[in-house]
């Protein structure tokens, strides 16, 4: 695994000094192990490679203002990559509500974010985009549950072995990713931090956000479209995202290209097909590489 550093209360690792700066936000049920198959090869291909733990998520752990919305996350990687690392600037990939983050910091953040790569991730709220009609998820209700009853949620998940149990659930059965992308031992590294009662409850607090349950931080740049040069990966074995994600998500971004269909990968299409991923990010991104930070 890699060194673990910490900048505050953000803990993340970093690799490819010099590169050009690829920022990797993982969403739920995720921490920064589920960039463990992309780090290595981005590092190789030109980037420093900066994979965070989320507030509340992961080693960074609870936030003491008790904010686990996207803005606050948005502005601690602002901090974490322009305040402590130094970088003007950076490419960002994100999938789930990583890739909420990534639009959030894109957007607050002008000229900070010259390139963006999402794949399954929450779609910005526009209202119905012409000719596109409104669906709806198809294995969401842990999302009502986590957002509207945490605490409830969070005493019955009283063990780490039922904390753990719950989230595995996201990897398997609930059919987030294409069959057979996980093994048990993938799903166990996945789910060992969120076996810690304050991680798993600070971890779903972004859902409560999202509710109104959790007063927010300030308000989400969420909202409107967004301009940054885009590449769009779907991955269509995803149970959890809407059928109508890359209709919805190309209406936001009118620089976007795809929506590319990603074969035989659902929602954690980054870990599922790592080497095409990794591929796409080189060829996206190559410029970028060549260019002074």
């Amino acid at each position: 695994m890699f060194e673990l550093r910490r900048a505050g209360r953000t803990a993340y690792w970093r690799e490819g000094e010099g590169g050009f700066p690829l920022l990797l936000i993982h969403g739920w049920p995720e921490t920064k192990r589920i960039w463990a198959r992309n780090v290595e090869p981005l590092a190789e291909a030109g980037f420093e490679v900066i994979v965070p733990d989320l507030r509340g998520f992961g080693d960074s752990g609870p936030a003491p203002d008790g904010h686990y919305d996207m803005a606050a996350s948005a502005r601690d990687l602002h901090a974490l990559v322009h305040g402590e690392l130094g970088h003007e600037r950076c490419v960002v990939a994100g999938g789930d509500y990583g890739g909420a983050v990534a639009y959030d910091l894109s957007l607050r953040f002008e000229g900070f974010v010259p390139r963006m790569v999402l794949f399954n991730t929450v779609v910005p709220i526009l209202g119905d985009a012409p000719g596109i009609g409104a669906d709806t998820r198809q294995a969401g209700d842990y999302f009502i549950r986590q957002g509207r009853d945490a605490e409830g949620l969070a005493a019955e998940l009283d063990t780490p072995e039922k904390r753990r149990a719950w989230v595995a659930g996201m990897y398997g059965h609930r059919f987030w990713a294409a069959p057979g992308a996980f093994t048990r031992e993938d799903v166990d590294f996945h789910t060992e931090p969120f076996a810690d009662a304050e991680v798993f409850r600070s971890s779903i607090g972004l859902y409560e956000s999202a509710l109104g349950m959790r007063e927010l931080s300030e308000k989400p740049r969420f909202f409107e479209p967004n301009p940054t040069p885009t590449l769009l990966l779907y991955g269509p074995e995803d149970h959890v995202v809407a059928s109508d994600f890359p209709e919805r998500m190309a209406a936001a971004l009118p620089e976007v290209g795809g929506p590319f269909v990603v074969a035989n990968a659902g929602h954690f299409l980054q870990w599922e097909r790592a080497e095409l991923f990794n591929r796409a990010m080189r060829h996206f991104c190559l410029d970028t590489v060549r260019q002074p930070t």
